[in-house]
């Protein structure tokens, strides 16, 4: 059932601000209603955004249904961390790719949400599926999924704001020199290769810290921890390129013939923690390590030593508090 909502205008301003204001949501969420036709001025349906209201005018908004695309065959499981009914705590297995794409042929994160029967809906009639942040097809590890609107939008501005948080293992090579690094730089698309992100100035803000956790036994490698501070594509990876680093099975970023060989991106999301959007309790979740990538630091690390520095209390305070 299509739901109907009127609005008075109560001083002269643009459509699309009036909108946006009383509804809640972005101008582009308010565009695509209003080119749908969805959107009635004193009964006429107008066609753009720009149109100045005058005080006491009606403004009708006929929201439209979602349109539900079917899912595709699920032959796959994800690991559960966490669920209630407002948010769902995974740890995504590497090879998985979140968002269905034209070039993409097989299931993706968004299908087994289908599958699982989690779907919002947009004011736009667009679905949506709750995806807060993401990470790329070969990075596991920890994501949080909103499972309604008014969750998606509290989780969306604690990215914002910083109240929700990403730690990041990783084997990088060659070893970084310092116990603590940080960089930050600007990320933008690269000019030289489309599959790049590169530091550039006219880029958006970014800044990670990384944490030396162990050497390898032959001292080629090193297992690290990377805080976000902000969320940029392949951030960690473009930093890591700016110090001359790279991640073990990074086929982008890593072009060195010696470098190291592996099946998959040694990257792993491993601890997350946010704000609950209903409770307002902080959460924090650590999502273990898959077989692949536990076999390869138990094959190259000393496990000893492994085993008490993965304690995910032990990363959280290895980061400064001012950092």
């Amino acid at each position: 059932m299509n739901e109907t909502q009127s609005y008075i205008c109560d001083s002269a301003e643009r459509l699309d601000t009036f909108l946006t204001s009383q509804i809640g949501q972005s101008r582009s969420q308010i565009a695509q209603l209003i080119k749908k036709e969805c959107v009635y001025v004193d009964s006429k349906v107008v066609s753009r955004s720009g149109v100045k209201l005058k005080e006491g005018q009606v403004v009708k908004v006929k929201f439209p249904d979602a349109e539900i695309e079917p899912a595709l065959d699920i032959d796959f499981n994800v690991e559960v961390l966490y669920e209630d009914d407002d948010v769902l705590v995974i740890n995504k297995p590497s090879g998985l790719t979140v968002h269905p794409a034209p070039s993409v042929k097989e299931a993706t994160l968004v299908d087994w949400l289908k599958h699982k029967g989690i779907r919002l809906s947009t004011i736009s009639g667009e679905e949506r599926h709750g995806i807060v942040h993401r990470l790329d097809k070969g990075t596991s590890g920890a994501m949080v999924i909103a499972k309604n609107n008014e969750a998606h939008e509290f989780l969306s501005n604690q990215l914002q704001d910083k109240s929700m948080g990403r730690y990041y293992l990783a084997i990088v090579n060659p070893p970084l020199k310092n116990d603590l690094t940080t960089v930050e730089c600007s990320i933008a698309r690269s000019a030289h290769n489309r599959l790049k992100m590169a530091c550039l100035e006219h880029g958006k803000y970014a800044k990670t810290i990384f944490k030396t956790l162990a050497l390898s036994n032959d001292e080629k490698n090193q297992l690290v921890a990377c805080k976000l501070f902000t969320g940029r594509t392949h951030q960690i990876r473009v930093h890591l390129e700016s110090l001359n680093r790279h991640i073990v099975g990074d086929h982008i970023y890593a072009q060195s013939p010696k470098q190291e060989k592996s099946e998959r991106i040694l990257l792993h999301a491993y601890m997350i923690y946010f704000i609950h959007p209903k409770s307002k309790e902080e959460l924090s979740f650590v999502a273990s390590l898959g077989a692949d990538m536990m076999d390869y630091i138990n094959k190259k690390f000393n496990t000893e030593q492994i085993d008490e520095i993965m304690d995910a209390s032990y990363i959280m305070h290895s980061f400064t508090t001012d950092s």
